[in-house]
């Protein structure tokens, strides 16, 4: 059986754990290798798209890296229970047009109890920035520790 520890019942500790993990996974933008810590009856809501299952999820992820550039995120934790976390996060992304974003969202993830994610629920707003006001700008992939997170950044 799958395992993808920390597992439930989260502590604080392993839910800031568990939220830098998810962070550092989708920060290599490797749908493929990101689509394994969700259940196979994964449930998505991701803005107005539905995901039912863990292929549907990498579909998703492929063609969302594929849409949106550089991709750089933070996420930060904002509360949790046994086997739930939410969390808050931005990122900054560039178009195929060179028109620069900061995306902000909330999502709300449920755990099964081999650590999987069986349901993310995710409401997202985009921000148009310029270049010179990127906040996100450490070497493609997983964020450095000494990096600020969006507290520290006022985000």
């Amino acid at each position: 059986m799958e395992s993808r520890p920390p597992l439930p019942p989260f502590t604080h500790d392993t839910a800031i754990q568990k939220v830098r993990l998810a962070e550092d996974g989708w920060n290599t933008r490797d749908a493929a290798k990101v689509a394994t810590a969700y259940t196979m009856d994964t449930k998505w809501r991701n803005r107005a798209t539905f995901v039912s299952n863990r292929a549907e999820a990498e579909a998703f992820l492929k063609a969302k890296w594929i849409r949106e550039l550089d991709y750089r995120l933070i996420k930060e934790l904002w509360a949790f229970t046994a086997n739930r976390i939410a969390v808050r996060y931005a990122y900054e992304w560039h178009d195929d047009s060179g028109n620069w974003f900061r995306s902000y969202g909330n999502e709300n993830w449920e755990f099964a109890e081999n650590g999987l994610m069986a349901n993310r629920f995710a409401s997202i707003n985009d921000l148009p920035i310029t270049e010179a006001d990127r906040k996100f700008r450490w070497p493609q992939g997983r964020r450095p520790d000494d990096h600020p997170g969006l507290s520290d950044l006022g985000l």
